[in-house]
């Protein structure tokens, strides 16, 4: 048996400033939704009726599909999809 129980992860800085930003995203958000409740669900250009948390969820999963078709396409160094990955956040937080 291994000593290490997440010896099985990468856990480089990049990996572990990832998941913390995942962490701090939902801290953030549950403190929002703490002070403000109902999510401010509004309708958008999707069409659909989305509240803050959905799109979060959103805005992450489209930045998870932004760096894997950059490093697909492009590859090293991922200054550029970091960019991208914000500048679509604002976007669907505005619009979606």
């Amino acid at each position: 048996m291994d000593a290490a129980p997440l010896a099985w992860m990468a856990w480089t800085w990049p990996t572990a400033l990832f998941f913390l930003f995942i962490l701090g995203c939902f801290v953030v958000m549950s403190i929002w939704e703490y002070f403000v409740p109902g999510g401010s669900p509004r309708h958008g250009v999707l069409g659909l009726d989305t509240t803050r948390g959905d799109r979060l969820f959103i805005s992450l999963l489209g930045s998870a599909f932004i760096f894997l078709a950059w490093l697909g396409i492009v590859g090293m160094p991922l200054t550029a999809p970091i960019v991208i990955a914000i500048l679509f956040a604002i976007a669907v937080f505005i619009w979606v």
